[in-house]
């Protein structure tokens, strides 16, 4: 590290503060301006600001380290997601922005009716935004930490003071200029984040080691540029290898099946609350098409040009070492004023993150938990400081859980089981009426039963305890949503009016005496094409990367199909203006 290094990072840190004093004022007006831009982000802004809080400081090293496992296709661990992503794009953007509710939780005091739906919001809202949020921040924290480590030589109480210092910083940009702030922020830190992975990738793969793309191909293993894995046990002449089961829970269920912050079915977390901030219906969908296509599609190939070379310049890493290839690979490759960029490109993924999931969990608990129990009126300006001082102590809790979090592949692992089942439950309280509060609390509990039984009962691993998991759960939440009462037809046909997502909702139709509204085939048509749309520019662009003349006409031609049955089956607006189609 020189000094040019160094006034890269003061200056980047200068910018973010420079920018949340400039957004200063329309946070402090409202709630809503604070939390969700006044309803008034454009939808390129709301879009790049999702994909940049996806890029954490963490996600470069997880596929470095899926790719020095399994080669390309490791990254199905993650793809299939997009599945799901491109469910809530076309069935529930332009729902969550209808729906004109503050936070995710709030949508339970529209949709559901009850005694009990205050104490599942208050009960959501701190599981949301106390626990499960301060686990995300703490595995981002434990992967900045393990750059700083490689990098500067620091452990223990030091480290833990630097990660204070990064999280002040961006409280103080955060919590001064609200959502604006960060969206804007996010943009900025997108791009640098990703001109510095680029440029790292350019210089890896050119570098006398590796000798251009030919040179990296002809020097790597059988399997690794497969972009689908061969199924099997690994040996030697078969590397890069799953199990057929686990690809089938990858493909056929874990994308609408779990909870997972990011890539929630039906939408949640801080995608919901993008969708909600944008100007119109329209651009909620745009902001969230824009999302997946460039973060399934587009952004993970500099990552991935990393990991394989990584297998070849650090072939003695270990197996609990293997995500630091990429900031070996950094360390190494990079001269003066380029390390500083990418040390830049690591902060500016890392504050994306922080700042939304600390806006995100300010939101939900403040609007959800404290205002709730509450009961005295307060003035949007004291309800805007209570958020703030919310967010103050979710970096407290956050440093705490970071002290005690040992691995990220563990913290992954723990939360993607723990909502596994819960998935269904999200999709269907929107197309189906009779779910209810209490189905909701079923199916957030019973994973952790599924769970507990599938590991410390029977000792099964995945994807088995995973297949149990979800299996029970779906069974708990049915039962008990045949066992409880429907929700109040009054509250059901206020939320029905006002949001019409169409469906099995035939009582509150004749309660309303209003016509049936469809989903309509045109929507299936759509959601189809866009997953064939996103796969085929994913492995487009990779074939192109890897020249693969061969894969990329036919890839090229994929996409081209999933582009123009989209924009066919898309092309009316009455569906998305009226909740028919």
């Amino acid at each position: 590290m020189t000094i040019i290094d160094w006034l890269l990072i003061a200056a980047y840190i200068v910018l973010t503060v420079v920018i949340g004093l400039i957004y200063k004022n329309r946070a402090s007006r409202s709630l809503t301006d604070f939390f969700l831009s006044g309803r008034n982000l454009p939808w390129w802004i709301a879009g790049l600001s999702m994909v940049a809080t996806t890029f954490a400081a963490d996600t470069p090293l997880a596929v470095n380290e899926l790719v020095a496992k399994n080669g390309i296709s490791g990254n199905w661990l993650w793809w299939n997601f997009l599945i799901g992503g491109m469910l809530t794009t076309l069935f529930f953007a332009h729902l969550w922005r209808r729906a004109e509710v503050l936070t995710e939780v709030e949508l339970l005091k529209i949709r559901y009716s009850g005694k009990i739906v205050d104490w599942l919001r208050g009960f959501k809202a701190f599981y949301l935004g106390f626990f499960m949020n301060s686990l995300i921040i703490a595995w981002v924290n434990l992967a900045l930490m393990s750059i700083i480590e490689v990098f500067f030589n620091i452990h223990g109480s030091t480290l833990m003071w630097i990660m204070l210092g990064a999280m002040l910083t961006a409280v103080l940009y955060s919590t001064v200029s609200g959502l604006w702030g960060v969206a804007v922020t996010d943009v900025i830190q997108f791009v640098i984040a990703m001109t510095g992975s680029i440029i790292l990738a350019v210089i890896v793969v050119n570098s006398q080691k590796i000798g251009g793309i030919e040179g990296l191909k002809a020097q790597l293993p059988d399997g690794a540029l497969s972009f689908f894995p061969k199924f099997g046990k690994a040996n030697a002449a078969q590397v890069f290898s799953i199990s057929l089961g686990a690809f089938l829970a990858y493909g056929l269920v874990q994308w609408w099946a779990s909870w997972y912050p990011g890539a929630e079915p039906g939408g949640g977390g801080y995608i919901a609350q993008r969708m909600m901030s944008t100007k119109t219906e329209k651009h909620s969908i745009w902001a969230t098409l824009l999302f997946q296509v460039t973060h399934y599609a587009i952004r993970p190939w500099p990552w991935i040009l990393v990991g394989l070379s990584a297998i070849i310049l650090y072939p003695h890493l270990s197996s609990d070492s293997l995500r630091f290839g990429y900031v070996f690979a950094m360390k190494d490759f990079l001269p003066s004023g380029l390390k500083g960029l990418l040390l830049v490109a690591f902060l500016a993924a890392y504050m994306s993150t922080i700042s939304t999931q600390l806006n995100f969990g300010a939101s939900i608990l403040t609007n959800d938990f404290y205002l709730v129990l509450n009961r005295k009126k307060l003035t949007e300006k004291q309800k805007v400081i209570a958020a703030q001082v919310i967010t103050l102590i979710l970096v407290a809790v956050s440093l705490f859980f970071t002290s005690i979090v040992t691995t990220i592949s563990g913290v992954w692992q723990f939360i993607l089981q723990c909502g596994a089942g819960l998935g269904l439950v999200l999709i269907l309280r929107w197309y189906w009426w009779r779910i209810n509060a209490w189905s909701e609390l079923a199916a957030m509990l019973a994973p952790f039963l599924g769970y507990s039984l599938a590991k410390f009962v029977f000792h099964w691993h995945f994807p088995g305890s995973y297949f149990f998991t979800v299996g029970l759960t779906t069974v708990i939440w049915l039962i008990v949503t045949f066992l409880t009462k429907p929700d109040d037809m009054e509250v059901l046909g206020k939320f029905y009016s006002k949001v019409k997502p169409g469906g099995w909702w035939r009582p509150v139709e004749r309660f309303l005496d209003m016509e049936h509204v469809s989903v309509g085939a045109n929507r299936f048509i759509a959601w189809i094409s866009a997953i064939v749309m996103g796969y085929g520019i994913l492995f487009a662009l990779g074939a192109w990367i890897l020249h693969l003349w061969h894969d990329l006409i036919i890839y090229s031609l994929m996409s081209v199909i999933g582009i123009f049955v989209l924009w066919l089956s898309t092309k009316d607006e009455k569906m998305w203006t009226s909740g028919r189609s």
